[in-house]
């Protein structure tokens, strides 16, 4: 089995553990009201995104989300979180320290041996969810279980779709198309971008996401024989019957949307064995991206 393969198989029980830990958190996560933005890169971005989401539409403050080398340097913030697996991508420790003095800063991690551990005033190791693959799974979804946990919004039904997720076949004739779109609402298009970013990274794959009100503003005319639409959470009304009317594939999202991702990165590595592809070794990529000093 490849190591992706082994850690995703692994989540459940990594999420068992960041809920546990997210109850003897206290100011190291962001507290009720705190204006606050979290960063990360590639996966970590996605997973920002949706705890932005989550965390405002919860009411406890404004809570923004930005690729770490987008940062509005001129907003002011009363926290930063910075999302990143590795500790040591550059455009994260940029950040943290153009920041730092100014706004208190807090980096969730699975390796505290590295850079991040002095470029940040607070750190939360997840270091069980650490990962040897280039391609993110187990650590994503952990950090996200820990923040949905923090505030409030985690419960053992997630981690019970989680072991649903990799034990049930995965939907009829997924694996035959050729090109996927995947649809989220709220703090799910997060999701959907992370679902669209494991099927090109593992296996290749022609991929799209989008937020789900906007896929009948144009996406849409693309979908036909051949192609999938899946949905993370509930899906507008009528979408599912104009996109089987097309010839496509309608994947409904019938689990927790933290779990549903966790079908579509078993998806991932189904192609990329269907295709002749090794997801430890994707194209072009590293585990962690550090550019030479400017």
């Amino acid at each position: 089995m490849t190591h992706v393969g082994t850690e995703l198989a692994t989540q459940p029980e990594c999420w068992r553990r960041a809920a546990t830990l997210a109850e003897g958190l206290r100011g190291e996560l962001p507290e009720p009201g705190e204006r606050t933005a979290v960063v990360g890169c590639g996966t970590s971005l996605f997973m920002a995104r949706a705890y932005a989401s989550l965390r405002e539409g919860a009411g406890l403050g404004e809570t923004d989300a930005f690729a770490a080398s987008e940062f509005p340097a001129r907003r002011r913030y009363d926290r930063v979180v910075a999302l990143t697996r590795s500790g040591t991508t550059t455009e994260v420790l940029r950040l943290l320290a153009d920041v730092r003095g100014g706004t208190r800063t807090t980096a969730i991690t699975a390796d505290p041996a590295t850079p991040v551990r002095s470029a940040a005033d607070d750190l939360v190791v997840l270091d069980f969810a650490d990962e040897r693959s280039v391609v993110q799974t187990r650590f994503a979804t952990t950090a996200l279980t820990l923040l949905r946990a923090h505030l409030g919004l985690h419960t053992d039904a997630a981690v019970t779709d989680a072991e649903k997720a990799l034990a049930d076949p995965l939907p009829e004739g997924v694996t035959e198309c050729t090109q996927f779109t995947f649809l989220g609402r709220g703090w799910t298009v997060g999701l959907a971008e992370e679902g669209a970013l494991k099927m090109r990274e593992a296996s290749l794959s022609w991929t799209e996401a989008y937020p789900a009100m906007e896929y009948r503003h144009g996406p849409i005319s693309i979908t036909t024989e051949g192609t999938a639409t899946w949905a993370l959470g509930p899906a507008p009304e009528g979408l599912s019957e104009q996109v089987r009317a097309t010839g496509g594939l309608w994947v409904a999202g019938r689990l927790d949307p933290l779990a549903e991702l966790v079908r579509i990165q078993r998806l991932a590595l189904a192609l990329a064995d269907k295709r002749g592809l090794d997801p430890d070794r994707p194209r072009h990529l590293t585990r962690s991206v550090i550019l030479p000093s400017a």
